[in-house]
């Protein structure tokens, strides 16, 4: 996946649909895009033209203007070539034949990236050639997986990231008893359904440490009725009272055995989720579940190997002794 912008996400989905109306023209002995190919390459020298115009430094007024000019045109050139690719993919739609159900599918595909070509050219429009801010919701940072969102957590070096946020619950042997793709939520918004969820499957579950991210003041006062021992630090300077509770040995203490997440996010990104190759949002779950299911293998592997070291050891320390001959009766 690369770096969204409107420009760049409007070739993608462009290139889709000359891509598909040729193969569909193909199929049906249409001579519309014979010459696709090269369409693809016009549409891409637009859209570096296009991005070429913004590298350009202005130092002065009067170059600022000219810049701003230049970005104008560029942009509105590389609209209008966009846009007659579509009009031409909507005329071969309307001469093509629903044959099958393969025929269907790929009108429907076609139709599918159109409309994301169609939002990204008035997206780029309003934004480029009228000036408009984009509100964020509007937004899309992938025409091919559409539930991709802009996640930016502050992280030194890491300015954004791009994908889903994935809530893990982590028990004290280190097994991976709950979790939850968080589609549009932040951390905050999922701290007690999490918990709730927990509970029903681990009755036991009595105590439960969280980062700083998922308080919130209803968080601090629902997650009491769950648990006997709520370790969610507060955001910000800090009260007596709340100070005096974050200093309580319970509480440090379960904050201490709060790092060994980072190891069960690492190894969940080792066992595949680094990158999900799946396409689409239930294939993206699918495989966020096969690899809890993998770390949680992966680990009862480890505390049988660690087991049989530990017997391998106790062996060898006996080993060198004389076994004591049984005396006959």
């Amino acid at each position: 996946m690369h770096y969204p912008t409107d420009i760049s996400l409007l070739f993608d989905a462009t290139r889709k649909v000359i891509e598909l109306s040729a193969r569909l023209s193909a199929d049906q002995g249409l001579s519309d895009w014979r010459q696709h190919a090269y369409n693809v390459r016009h549409l891409k020298r637009h859209l570096r033209a296009a991005q070429s115009t913004k590298h350009r430094n202005a130092h002065n007024e009067a170059q600022k203007e000219k810049k701003d000019a230049r970005v104008i045109e560029a942009h509105a050139c590389c609209l209008g070539v966009a846009q007659g690719y579509l009009d031409n993919a909507r005329e071969t739609l309307a001469k093509s034949a629903v044959s099958g159900i393969e025929s269907l599918a790929a009108k429907i595909e076609i139709e599918t990236y159109m409309k994301h070509a169609e939002r990204q050219i008035d997206q780029t429009r309003r934004r480029v050639i009228l000036g408009e801010v984009i509100p964020h919701a509007e937004k899309v940072f992938s025409v091919f997986e559409t539930h991709t969102e802009w996640i930016s957590k502050g992280k030194a070096g890491v300015p954004v990231e791009l994908g889903l946020r994935v809530c893990v619950m982590e028990d004290q042997h280190r097994f991976v008893l709950h979790h939850r793709v968080m589609e549009k939520q932040t951390d905050d918004q999922v701290a007690v359904a999490m918990v709730k969820e927990t509970k029903q499957r681990f009755a036991d579950l009595e105590a439960c440490s969280f980062d700083k991210g998922f308080h919130s003041p209803e968080n601090q006062q629902e997650l009491q009725a769950h648990l006997k021992l709520v370790a969610l630090p507060r955001k910000g300077k800090l009260s007596q009272q709340a100070q005096a509770v974050e200093s309580a040995e319970d509480f440090v203490k379960a904050r201490a055995q709060h790092s060994a997440v980072e190891s069960a996010i690492n190894a969940l990104e080792v066992h595949g989720l680094d990158r999900c190759p799946d396409h689409g949002i239930d294939g993206f779950k699918r495989y966020v579940a096969l690899a809890v299911v993998a770390r949680n293998i992966h680990r009862i592997g480890a505390i049988l190997r660690e087991q049989e070291n530990r017997r391998a050891k106790r062996k060898s320390r006996f080993a060198d002794r004389d076994m004591p001959h049984k005396l006959a009766a």
